[in-house]
């Protein structure tokens, strides 16, 4: 991250602060559990003990950090105060948060939001005993690190237009090889190197399988446990990846055909339902008038009611969506009503994944796509799946 995309950051942060009145960001981490911590600077540093950083709606931001670490952070310029005793470190502490009645941290009440639940229960009752009110960064921190640039945005157009390279090459490798025993594994190297091939990388994946396989969501081909494609097979495909270049942000689909024959009767009707949950969501976004009013539960349900209606409440197991970003999981406002209740915003900025999902114990479909809410409203980014594809 350069300078100015770290200071803009800051900026972002202060402004925040500054609008909802509140006092200062105290982020903590200690062996890199707060992502977020890093999101804001801008890359991980290797740091051994606790850290500190405290961010004010007019003030520079300041770091606390033990004797060790401290010139692993001495670059960016920030002021930093040194503590090497236990002793040391809650003095400074007092000293960085004293006399600041409301503080936001990565805590979300209840546990309600894993994104935003990054502090400590000890670290937590260590601040409130030096005097502020703790409040939720949930907010905060999706308006800071969670909003993509215009360059962001580019390379998402780019990466997505390279994946859908690779799918397409993919199914025609699968009807090349169905009848010599291809198998889920082969399939997934395939694709993997045809990322790399295009200029993409991703930490794992992608997700290739068949029949059965498909009702599981998080299923994954090994090369020890792989199935054979064959003739006649349900397929799903889920595959995410982004540029290499730094700042680079994930583009995340789902596909699903049939192998050399027919969708049946059946996978047509459930076909059917999930395009419907998919393509409601995305209308609800599209109907709101105010960009940034709509929160990410009211965007699940709406799926969901249609998924429930058809009868199949038990077999959608997940929720609509995830944030993307420089993860393929990002910190922005999911689409949650189910597993959590995210009552962020969806705020102009951010983009997320919309993949409502039907598993059945012999099949299941899930269509993915990914939304990018622009200043105007909410924008599809990458292809939308709109008849079950026949691998032939």
């Amino acid at each position: 991250m350069s300078m100015s995309d770290r200071e803009s950051r800051v900026q972002a942060a202060q402004s925040f602060l500054q609008e909802n009145r509140l006092d200062g960001w105290l982020l903590v981490d200690f062996h890199q559990n707060n992502p977020v911590f890093w999101q804001l600077i801008g890359d991980r540093r290797h740091t051994t003990r606790r850290a500190y950083l405290f961010i004010g709606p007019g003030r520079e931001p300041r770091f606390l950090l033990h004797h060790v670490d401290a010139n692993r952070l001495a670059d960016l310029g920030w002021p930093i105060d040194i503590y090497r005793s236990l002793d040391e470190q809650v003095a400074g502490l007092r000293h960085l948060v004293g006399g600041h009645s409301t503080l936001a941290m990565e805590y979300s009440p209840l546990g309600a939001l894993p994104v935003a639940s990054r502090v400590d229960g000890g670290t937590l009752e260590l601040v409130r005993s030096l005097g502020p009110t703790v409040v939720s960064s949930a907010d905060l921190l999706q308006f800071v690190v969670a909003r993509w640039t215009d360059a962001q945005l580019a390379t998402h157009r780019r990466g997505v237009a390279r994946l859908e390279q690779a799918l397409r090459e993919t199914f025609a490798h699968i009807a090349q090889g169905v009848d010599s025993g291809i198998t889920e594994w082969d399939a997934r190297q395939f694709m993997s190197s045809r990322f790399a091939d295009l200029g993409l990388t991703t930490e794992d994946g992608p997700v290739v399988a068949v029949n059965e396989h498909t009702g599981d969501p998080h299923y994954e081909p090994t090369e020890r446990a792989s199935a054979q494609i064959a003739r006649g097979d349900w397929l799903l495909i889920d595959f995410w990846a982004r540029e290499t270049t730094s700042g680079a942000v994930y583009g995340d689909m789902t596909w699903v055909g049939r192998v050399g024959a027919p969708p049946t009767d059946e996978q047509q009707r459930v076909f059917a339902v999930v395009r419907e949950a998919r393509d409601r969501a995305v209308a609800f976004l599209e109907q709101s008038t105010v960009p940034g009013e709509v929160q990410g539960w009211e965007v699940d349900r709406v799926a969901r009611q249609v998924i429930d209606t058809a009868g199949y409440a038990d077999a959608f197991t997940h929720r609509l969506g995830h944030s993307i970003g420089e993860q393929v999981h990002a910190s922005g406002v999911n689409l949650d009503g189910f597993e959590t209740m995210d009552t962020r915003r969806v705020i102009p900025g951010v983009a997320f994944s919309v993949e409502p999902g039907i598993y059945l114990p012999h099949f299941g479909v899930r269509l993915e796509i990914n939304v990018y809410q622009s200043a105007t409203g909410p924008e599809v980014t990458t292809p939308v799946q709109r008849d079950i594809v026949v691998v032939e």
